[in-house]
């Protein structure tokens, strides 16, 4: 008689919840997932790269890698040196691996002789190299969590030699939900509490298969959420005027504004108009170029990045006087990546946060006072976390790649250069 987990190597499930803003899980509607962040490890939050967008992001969660390093600088933009336009949500351009720079922890687990298995992850079927997932499910949309779940399961119990060590899933009815609704919304948080029982059965599976111990699971999200049901417009022609509308030649991104002006257009005058409005109005929004982009978001170093970039600041939205409010949403995303509605989540249980909470409750016991007893724990009163939980400070996404390597055990000859911070995960692992 055997319960099978001999028969099993290390084994990593990264699902990526899109939209699950850091502090939806302070709702008091996901009592699973704050139960593994107890008995695992939680971060207070784990900030998306620049632009806030899902596809820039969920290619930093593979690669590791900033939009500047990895190429997908938006969920739609134009490449000036194809002389091509990225649409996420069209195959003939999104499924082209020219398009993806960097190495996905896929095709670093496949190189090492680990089986993969990708479910709907936001990329591409392969790389430029050829690379691609063992076993690949294609995006489609209104797919039930149950059916996505049977998905995972029907992966967790292939016979050894077929079995995927490294299987990475994708659910976008939270993001979906928070577009249409807005953050605080009931729809929101009905399903919310959907994801919070698909997490709940994906792991009572596990335990029935004597898995806890051996299958490592990593929940993230690759952006939050602001309300913009009552947004206030920014109408880029009041500002360079019809002439200057009409000489744009390419507009990336949204809500923030990446333009390239035509050839024979005076890109530096409309520039001067920008920066003369934005200087009028420090809080609405902020005027970028190369030469001063803000440094913390790593998005400068790539020909894809429009020479100018409009940054709208919360509470307002780029349109132009024709548009108005058309196709807006009651939520949003793609806002500076330091806001806190931005913030993405980041949760894992299995074995390796089990080490890491013993780990980290030695530190706490060390660390107590002698006069008063009282353990010095630094998410003393973080929302809904027990003072003598373990919490993560908040770190950038490009740290996980480095996580899932290191814990399916990939030699460190095979691992890719990232974004990373080298040894983040030492004082974890």
């Amino acid at each position: 008689m055997s319960n099978g987990t001999h028969e099993f190597k290390k084994t990593v499930l990264i699902v990526s919840i899109d939209g699950l803003r850091a502090d939806y899980l302070d709702r008091g509607l996901t009592p699973h997932l704050l139960d593994i962040s107890r008995k695992g490890l939680r971060a207070k939050s784990m900030q998306p790269i620049f632009p806030t967008l899902t596809f820039p992001n969920h290619w930093s969660l593979m690669t590791g890698l900033f939009a500047e390093s990895h190429g997908i600088v938006g969920n739609n933009f134009w490449d000036p040196r194809s002389k091509r336009e990225f649409h996420y949500n069209q195959i003939s351009s999104c499924w082209q691996p020219e398009w993806w720079l960097g190495e996905p922890m896929w095709e670093t687990s496949e190189r090492s002789g680990i089986v993969t298995a990708n479910l709907m992850w936001p990329g591409p079927p392969k790389t430029m190299s050829g690379a691609s997932s063992t076993y690949f499910i294609p995006w489609r949309d209104h797919v039930s969590l149950e059916e996505k779940l049977d998905n995972i399961l029907s992966w967790v119990d292939m016979p050894l030699e077929k079995r995927p060590q490294l299987i990475m899933a994708y659910e976008p009815s939270l993001d979906q939900a928070g577009h249409k609704h807005g953050p605080m919304s009931g729809p929101v948080n009905e399903t919310l509490a959907k994801v919070d029982i698909f997490a709940n059965d994906l792991h009572t599976s596990l335990v029935a298969r004597n898995l806890s111990d051996i299958v490592d699971i990593v929940f993230v999200s690759d952006h939050g959420m602001t309300d913009t049901s009552h947004p206030e417009n920014i109408y880029i022609d009041d500002i360079i005027g019809k002439e200057g509308l009409d000489a744009i030649d390419h507009e990336d991104g949204w809500p923030a504004m990446g333009l390239r002006f035509k050839p024979t257009a005076n890109a530096g005058h409309y520039l001067s108009l920008f920066l003369n409005a934005s200087s009028s109005n420090p809080d609405k929004f902020d005027v970028y170029t190369h030469d001063t982009m803000p440094q913390r978001y790593h998005f400068v170093k790539n020909e894809r990045i429009a020479p100018i970039y409009v940054v709208p600041r919360m509470g307002y939205v780029l349109t132009t006087r024709e548009k108005g409010n058309v196709g807006m949403t009651k939520g949003n995303h793609g806002y500076d990546n330091k806001d806190p509605s931005m913030q993405a989540m980041f949760v894992a249980h299995g074995p390796f946060a089990a080490v890491t909470k013993a780990l980290h409750s030695q530190k706490i016991a060390s660390a107590s006072s002698s006069s008063t007893g009282e353990l010095a724990v630094k998410n003393k009163g973080w929302h809904s976390v027990a003072d003598d939980v373990f919490v993560m400070d908040p770190f950038a996404n490009v740290e996980i790649y480095n996580l899932v390597v290191k814990l399916l055990g990939v030699p460190e000859g095979k691992v890719a250069g990232t974004n990373g911070t080298e040894g983040f995960w030492d004082t974890y692992l």
